[in-house]
């Protein structure tokens, strides 16, 4: 009876073993994926300043400005919002001592197909952003006015200014 008990201890004792190593015993399978944006944006044209009066600054042509040009290039229409934020500080200036009065705004310059016709009309716009959704693939181009007043009839200091407009493309 001895060595029944035995065995029987042998053979639980094996079993807790195999139990225990199929236990420890595992793979992990890695799934992996790389999304690329099926929304690029590109400067088309860049903007510059145009100062008709000492304290004002200016893309308006009329002004001796350009606007810039933003371009959308959407390879599957209804799964982005394009989102255009006007400046409305500079990044870089020669050290001003009064307020800055912005205005600014982002338009529908131009569009690839005519199914993009009602962007401009769907806009939704707030402080110096707009959002436009893309629902078509193709390109659109957006222009982007920006105006900067000086103080009260103070004119801007001489040296370079800049602002910058920023451009997202937002996955819907």
């Amino acid at each position: 009876m001895k060595s029944k008990g035995k065995t029987m201890k042998s053979k639980i004792l094996a079993s807790a073993m195999v139990l225990a190593c199929a236990g420890a015993i595992a793979e992990e399978a890695i799934i992996m994926g790389n999304v690329e944006s099926k929304c690029v944006i590109n400067t088309d044209t860049t903007g510059v300043y145009g100062n008709p009066i000492a304290g004002k600054l200016s893309t308006e042509t009329a002004d001796g400005g350009v606007e810039p040009i933003i371009r959308y290039d959407v390879a599957l229409g209804g799964s982005y919002t394009a989102r255009i934020v006007a400046p409305n500080s500079f990044s870089s200036s020669p050290t001003l001592t009064d307020t800055v009065f912005w205005e600014g705004s982002s338009a529908v310059k131009e569009v690839s197909d005519s199914l993009m016709a009602d962007y401009e009309s769907n806009a939704v716009t707030y402080e110096y952003t707009t959002e436009y959704d893309l629902h078509t693939a193709g390109t659109t181009w957006f222009s982007v006015t920006s105006l900067a007043e000086y103080g009260y009839g103070k004119a801007y200091p001489a040296g370079e200014y800049r602002a910058v407009v920023v451009a997202e493309c937002i996955a819907n």
